[in-house]
């Protein structure tokens, strides 16, 4: 018995988290089409994009760095850094103790692109939110940060 009820109880879960995976798909479309018009505008792609993104929240990261939280080689990764830099996005500096070491540095427009789309984002967030009362607003902002706690010790390849 307690096997059936742990396995009803599973089945559940499985539907919840469906219903989250269909609301986490239909706004990252929403996110991605409207990123996908701005970054057209400046000739950035997604791969770029999510780089000035780790970029904004650091004072500047390594080449190597950049290869791992990109999941690229670090061939790649240049590549990536060139663009961005030809754009105006990024920076190049070279460590004062080491100029073979180079770091890259997002720049005022990059900053503003990011900031830009965070602004979207946002925007869109509270339109949804707007149904809510503050309860479930309160509710739904405590749930996401136990997710998003939970989310950052897992590895996103699985």
């Amino acid at each position: 018995m307690s096997t059936q009820v742990l396995t009803d109880e599973q089945e559940a879960v499985r539907r919840d988290a469906g219903k989250l995976a269909d609301f986490i798909m239909f706004t990252q479309r929403s996110f991605l089409l409207n990123l996908s018009k701005e970054l057209n505008k400046g000739n950035v792609s997604f791969a770029q994009f999510f780089l000035l993104g780790y970029l904004a929240n650091e004072d500047y990261l390594t080449m190597t760095s950049i290869s791992k939280k990109m999941g690229h080689s670090t061939a790649a990764a240049t590549g990536l850094v060139d663009r961005l830099e030809k754009l105006g996005y990024v920076q190049r500096l070279h460590a004062s103790d080491d100029r073979r070491k180079v770091m890259v540095q997002i720049t005022r427009k990059g900053i503003d692109l990011v900031e830009r789309m965070r602004e979207d984002i946002v925007g869109n967030l509270v339109d949804l939110m707007s149904n809510l009362d503050q309860g479930e607003k309160r509710s739904f902002i405590d749930t996401y940060g136990k997710l998003s706690d939970s989310f950052a010790g897992v590895s996103v390849a699985r």
